[in-house]
This record gives structure tokens, sequence and C-alpha cells, in this order.
């Protein structure tokens, strides 16, 4: 690289960028509104966010794996007890949608497989056929023929119908 360069080819830039003189002594309005927005409505919102954001961060709560206690069957509540009653038929009503959602896993992995092996799914898919006729005949046993708005009670008489006629059956 040679030591002397063309100066008119590469001109150099200039130090310093003009800055350009006010002509008048008045303050721009722009200046003002964005100062005043600033210091009344930015300001305040951006602490109570920041606030709110380390309050957060001191205790964080992963919602996607809510744990709920378990609570007394329907059984178990005495007479009266609505609020038992109550606490018994959330329960029962989040027994049936993981059981809803424990069939539906089945039957998604049955069909991968189904997919997957194509004109040998029979014999190699038998294992997840077999586990989808278990998994759908527990959840028929238990919920079958409650309807839309089948509920603790109804599923509990359900239940215990069934024990009667198995005992019945048995002797």
């Amino acid at each position: 690289m040679p030591e002397d360069h063309d100066w008119e080819a590469y001109k150099v830039p200039p130090t310093r960028t003009p800055v350009p003189e006010r002509t008048t002594s008045v303050p721009n309005p722009v200046t003002f509104v964005q100062t005043v927005f600033s210091y009344v409505i930015d300001a305040p919102v951006t602490f109570v966010r920041e606030w709110i954001e380390r309050q957060q961060a001191k205790n964080k709560t992963y919602y996607y794996h809510q744990k709920f206690r378990r609570v007394p069957d329907l059984s178990e509540c005495l007479e009266g007890d609505y609020l038992c009653f109550f606490e018994a038929e959330a329960q029962w009503r989040r027994d049936r949608m993981v059981d809803q959602e424990i069939v539906e896993i089945v039957r998604e992995r049955l069909g991968a497989c189904k997919q997957r092996e194509g004109p040998n799914q029979f014999q190699n898919c038998a294992k997840e056929m077999e586990l989808l006729k278990q998994v759908t005949k527990a959840y028929q046993d238990r919920y079958g023929d409650l309807g839309y708005h089948g509920n603790a009670r109804t599923c509990l008489m359900k239940q215990k119908h069934r024990m009667i006629e198995e005992r019945k059956a048995a002797q």
C-alpha cells in the first residue's frame, strides 16, 4: 500500500459537523411537547411497569403446570356440605378432561403407528390397538351414557349400579 494517498480521489470528511444556527429565541414547541410527554406520561408508566416486572420476577408461577390438590370424592362429602359438593364436582370435571386427553393421545399414537407401518399395521401396531381398546373400555365404563350434562353425582350412581350388578352376577 503506497504511503502517499490521492487526496482528491478520497476526500477526507470534515472533522466537525456544522450546527445550524438558531435564528429565533422562541423554543421549539415539538421539543417542549416531547419533554412534557416523557416526564408526565412515559416516566411514571415505565416506573410502574418495571416495578411490576421486578415483583413478578421474585415469585414466578408457571400456569401451564398448575396442580390442583385432590379433594374428597362426592361419596366422602357430608350431607349439606355444598362447598364439598362443588369441589368434588370440579375435581370430577378435571378428571374427566384428563381421561379424555388420555384416550385422544392413545388414539393419535395408534393413528401414527398405522400411518408409519402401512400394510403391516395389524401385526406391528397390535400393542397400540390393545392399549386403545383398554383405555376406551375404561373410559366408557366410567363416563359412558352420561351425556353432555353428566356430573359427578350421576357418574357415582352409575358406578354404584354397575357394582351391584357385578355382585349379583358373581352370586
